[in-house]
């Protein structure tokens, strides 16, 4: 479905992350990026219990 980033682009890529956000930024970026990762994942693991309880009762 996606295409496979190389090396190459993915240096482009993050070239283009610091010129927009700047190097003061991005430690800020990345963690409040991991928080919404954590977030996600909990969520998705609470939906996940929610459906096996649900089927158990079954």
């Amino acid at each position: 479905m996606f295409p496979a980033i190389g090396g190459s682009e993915l240096l482009v890529i993050m070239l283009v992350v610091l010129l927009v956000f700047g190097s003061k930024r991005l430690p800020e970026l990345a963690r409040d990026l991991g928080k919404a990762i954590r977030e996600f994942k909990k969520s998705a693991d609470e939906i996940r219990r929610e459906i096996d309880l649900h089927d158990d009762t079954k």
